[in-house]
């Protein structure tokens, strides 16, 4: 369905509800194919947000998508081989396993996450991506086309509308009742800026990549510190621990009030390492709270005419480093099945007879893996030899 196609068959008004890494890869690699087609997001710009944390792209998804889109070079010199490295210590202060990279590894290079953003933005035709588009309201107009309703009063109307618009998606209800469940984890999330010179403490606990601190065994509140350098400097912790959703109102915690949170969590972690009390009161950036969702897995939806779903909209599960690169090849899939099957239909009987048992297997292996993380069993050290070294070679033939 190529653009040479289009005295034959007339090419369809593609709609991508979502800028994030998804939706802009899919509209990368149909502008490649010469296929028109316009991206919607609610921000204002795409700076419109801090974008935050990073993002680890493998060689057997992620970086073989950014390579159907002709930007694996790019993304390589962007990226960040230290930023595999891993750490991992016990409650006490004990350094119990680290992973550092060699210097030519590229199995899972590290990205910030407006870097990978402002990069497909960027490599699209201007115009392509209406920003300050929050979509508001679908209506199927009963032949496969679809009217979208902005919330700023504007219309379209579209041949193939490409939900990509994350876990609480508005396009995903045309497919499908499902909706995120709370994993019973939260992720209080924090900030540390310019690290080397303001924190240096945190920068020598974190290293280059990633630290994790496992909490004692047995600790039924599945406690847990997470905290990952970003290419700009600063360091991204979460400390996550089972929990309700609304946890600080249930126990009268206003998270805007820095000074009662950190006293709030100093009490929690006071049998911890001192090593890790810097984490604990040294943030730059105020502290959100980050309930953890996913999607049940596997799911899976009758095909629905002119219509589908990719990235975090058709299968989020907890951030365990699959969803980017899920959503990139969702992306990839979906842009060449639309360039070259003879129309939209026999399109999305392609993708989705791909995507949707790749997603759940995927998303059940994660949630169960999530699930054990956070349980009061004891956990194996972080160990990413074997796992690196089964990306290297799918990608080698895309370079």
């Amino acid at each position: 369905m190529n653009a040479s196609q289009s005295s034959l068959v007339p090419l369809p008004r593609i709609a991508i509800v979502g800028a994030g890494p998804g939706g802009l890869l899919c509209a990368r690699v149909l502008q490649r194919r010469g296929l028109s087609v316009t991206v919607y997001d609610l921000d204002t710009s795409l700076t419109a947000r801090h974008e935050g944390g990073s993002l680890d792209l493998h060689a057997d998804s992620g970086q073989l998508a950014m390579a159907e889109a002709g930007l694996l070079q790019e993304f390589l010199e962007r990226a960040r081989i230290e930023g595999q490295a891993q750490r991992r210590y016990s409650a006490s202060g004990l350094l119990e396993a680290e992973f550092l990279p060699n210097p030519d590894e590229r199995g899972a290079p590290e990205i910030d996450r407006g870097t990978l953003r402002h990069l497909l933005a960027e490599s699209l035709n201007p115009g392509t991506i209406q920003w300050g588009h929050k979509l508001h309201a679908v209506l199927p107009l009963g032949d496969g086309s679809h009217r979208l309703t902005f919330a700023n009063g504007e219309t379209a109307e579209t041949d193939l509308l490409i939900g990509a618009d994350g876990a609480w998606s508005k396009v995903r209800p045309l497919l499908s009742s499902a909706q995120p469940q709370h994993t019973g984890v939260v992720f209080l999330t924090v900030r540390y800026d310019d690290v080397e010179t303001h924190h240096p403490e945190i920068a020598r606990l974190v290293g280059d990549g990633l630290m994790v601190v496992k909490g004692p065994d047995g600790d039924a509140t599945g406690r847990s510190i997470w905290a990952q350098r970003s290419g700009n400097g600063s360091v991204t912790g979460y400390f996550t621990f089972r929990a309700d959703p609304d946890w600080a109102e249930q126990i009268g915690l206003t998270l805007t009030d820095r000074a009662a949170v950190v006293a709030w969590l100093q009490e929690q972690y006071q049998s911890w390492s001192p090593l890790f009390m810097p984490l604990l009161t040294e943030t730059d950036v105020g502290f959100v709270n980050r309930p953890i969702v996913a999607l049940p897995a596997p799911l899976t939806w009758d095909r629905v005419k002119g219509v589908t779903l990719l990235g975090d909209a058709a299968h989020v599960m907890p951030p365990l480093g699959q969803g980017v690169n899920l959503a990139l090849q969702d992306a990839a899939d979906l842009a060449v099945a639309i360039s070259e099957e003879p129309n939209v239909d026999r399109a999305l009987q392609r993708y989705e007879e791909r995507m949707l048992p790749r997603a759940g297997r995927i998303a059940t292996e994660v949630n169960a893996g999530f699930t054990q993380l956070f349980s009061a069993e004891p956990g194996e050290a972080p160990d990413r030899t074997a796992e690196l070294a089964g990306y290297r070679s799918a990608v080698e033939s895309k370079r």
